[in-house]
């Protein structure tokens, strides 16, 4: 990716400080630049998410999905675009994979959103069916994930298996595992913020 080429283009300079910590990201593996990254934009993703979602837990797991996915993709990113346009249209497809499996009724899922830069994008579901290349984009989603958790702490395992993959409810896994609803609330924080922790050191899981 040319930085220089971009620093021409009429892009901020949130945007063009984004390229920078791109490139560290892609060539060096810079731990700090993939934290920065997600410094940035983690309250932003997550308000847009939960604005579709209406759930502050779905929220949270899906928005520590979104940066795995986008980290993971990191070298696909097109810099014709700014990252913060790349990384809210992963969300938001993700959001959308999601939406469809649950049958969620969303108000806000037809509704426009802009992000950070100013540049709106339309929310669209077509279908309660995934097509092939959507089936695809799901499958690597949960490869991502299954990645992370290995490098979990054994007691978090089961708890974000339970939540991510068999996609429990706490009421739920509290009943599965016998522990109190406070407790596996709790765990299951702590475990959120360990992932983010593997999400911006990259290497821990690709």
């Amino acid at each position: 990716m040319d930085v220089t080429n971009n620093e021409e283009k009429e892009f901020s300079e949130k945007a063009k400080r984004d390229f920078k910590l791109i490139e560290l990201a892609k060539e060096t593996g810079d731990e700090k630049a993939y934290a920065e990254l997600m410094q940035r934009y983690k309250k932003p993703v997550y308000h847009m998410i939960l604005k579709m979602v209406r759930n502050v837990d779905d929220a949270e797991d899906l928005t520590i999905e979104a940066f795995a996915k986008a980290f993971k993709n990191l070298r696909k990113f097109n810099p014709e675009f700014t990252f913060s346009t790349w990384l809210f249209r992963i969300a938001t497809n993700n959001c959308i994979d999601f939406i469809r499996k649950k049958k969620l009724d969303t108000m806000s899922i037809h509704n426009p959103y802009k992000n950070e830069d100013g540049d709106s994008s339309d929310i669209d579901i077509k279908d309660v069916n995934l097509d092939p290349q959507e089936e695809a984009i799901k499958s690597q989603k949960v490869e991502i994930i299954q990645a992370i958790v290995t490098k979990l702490p054994s007691k978090y395992q089961t708890l974000v298996r339970l939540r991510y993959f068999d996609e429990l409810s706490y009421e739920e896994i509290a009943a599965q595992i016998d522990a109190p609803l406070g407790t596996v609330k709790a765990q299951l924080h702590r475990a959120r913020e360990l992932l983010y922790d593997l999400i911006k050191n990259r290497k821990d899981f690709i």
